[in-house]
């Protein structure tokens, strides 16, 4: 190299380093010297946005998007597309900070204030962490019980089995992990283009529903603001700065500028899948549903699934199944994964990744076992969800817009203004809905 002085620290260099983890360090060297260029100068940076946005499409997602496609038609299609652009602001904020400071966002939180207050956003944010972890872990058992017909409980353990075994690939390294979540995000994406397909929605509907911000009275009203409410996922801002804390680490700022530029390439390949497959389960329930007046089908998932076998056929309703199913799993990880940070974060206390994820699945089996509504339990966690967004989005703006904590990746006046702008409609959205559940 042209340049003798690292652009990289990494600090898994070194006897515990994994082949495939030193191997990506290596590559992003290259790229940040300008030796690689391209398409692949992109790879060695892809991978931490793809975790956090399984949060965008998990079981939650699909209960919201399938009610609001099968009720309103094609209607609130532009709120879903404003949703994912908030995500993807708010996801380059939580990236940013952990690529400027080499910390995550609970660690900041420890680091500049009290310990009382520290003590209390770490109370609030496991119980949110706890909270998505059962919804998620309730949405894979369905998943599977829709699928091979198997009893909830038998697929609420099933559901465990899996998410011990995925979380294990940690041991392996990252890469393997991103791999694997990657992979169930990419089932949910062939599962949705196949129902796209067979349900063929109206493109007209589509196109003014994408671009004509409307209402059909009162009730898609409140289901706009379920929707942008609900998704900003406040454990996944927790977990994203995480992720790139200390995955490739800039040397000197310059680097750490190049870095933040491709998460940005990142957080929009990976955010954009999410949108594009939420947009699509809105539309085939449009498609399938509301265009033959079943309003209600999509407020239950297991009608969903019964509906899309009676009316589009060829094994449709188990295709959607197992696209359930592979998202449950994947959130489920990502949850798991979202508690340990925050934890470790906020009181510097760690404890090993499969007690964590024991724990989390007691409260889900406890559901199922005394036969609660699994799309019910969606619902309700998106609710008690709405309790820990502002604790994890106003921290996250002040943070980013400190000069002297970001340096040169601090928030331009512009980005601060529409981050705040954000951050104020979310925030308000949820206590409107939290007045009003």
């Amino acid at each position: 190299m042209a340049d003798t002085v690292p652009l990289v620290r990494q600090v898994v260099i070194g006897e515990d380093a994994l082949p495939g983890e030193a191997r990506v360090i290596e590559a992003a060297e290259r790229v940040l010297s300008g030796e690689r260029r391209g398409v692949r100068a992109v790879l060695p940076f892809l991978g931490p946005a793809f975790i956090a946005s399984v949060a965008y499409i998990d079981p939650g997602n699909f209960a919201t998007n399938m009610a609001g496609g099968s009720e309103f038609g094609y209607t609130l299609l532009w709120v879903v597309l404003a949703a994912n652009l908030m995500a993807m602001l708010v996801q380059s904020m939580s990236a940013k900070l952990g690529i400027a400071t080499g910390r995550s966002l609970p660690e900041v939180c420890r680091d500049r204030f009290p310990f009382r207050v520290v003590l209390l956003l770490w109370l609030q944010a496991e119980a949110v962490a706890m909270a998505t972890d059962l919804a998620e872990f309730v949405g894979a058992a369905l998943g599977l019980h829709l699928v091979f017909g198997l009893s909830m409980w038998l697929s609420a353990v099933l559901t465990g089995i899996a998410t011990f075994t995925i979380l294990g690939m940690q041991v392996w390294g990252f890469r393997r992990l991103e791999a694997t979540i990657t992979g169930l995000v990419a089932v949910v994406v062939l599962a949705f283009g196949l129902e796209v397909l067979r349900s063929s929605p109206s493109a007209s509907g589509v196109t003014r529903g994408l671009f004509v911000p409307q209402f059909t009275g009162s009730g898609s009203a409140l289901l706009a603001v379920g929707i942008i409410g609900a998704t900003v996922m406040p454990h996944v801002i927790y977990l994203h700065s995480s992720l790139t804390q200390n995955r490739i680490v800039g040397a000197n700022p310059g680097a750490r500028r190049k870095i933040f530029r491709f998460e940005i390439v990142d957080i929009t390949i990976a955010m954009g899948i999410a949108g594009v497959i939420n947009l699509a389960m809105l539309a085939t329930a449009a498609a399938v549903f509301h265009a033959r007046g079943m309003t209600g089908a999509g407020s239950d998932l297991g009608q969903v699934f019964s509906g899309l076998n009676r009316y589009l056929g060829a094994h449709s309703g188990l295709v959607f199944g197992l696209a359930l199913l592979a998202s449950g799993i994947a959130s489920s990880c990502v949850g798991t994964m979202s508690g340990q940070v925050v934890m470790q974060g906020f009181i510097r206390r760690r404890i090993p990744i499969f007690v964590r994820r024991a724990i989390t699945m007691i409260p889900a089996l406890v559901l199922i076992g005394v036969g609660f509504s699994p799309t019910r339990a969606l619902v309700l966690s998106q609710v008690f969800l709405s309790f820990g967004i502002p604790f994890a989005l106003v921290p996250l703006v002040v943070f980013t817009s400190s000069g002297p904590l970001m340096g040169s990746l601090v928030n331009r006046r512009t980005m601060v203004a529409t981050a705040s702008l954000v951050t104020a409609v979310i925030v308000g959205l949820n206590l409107y809905l939290l007045a009003t559940a």
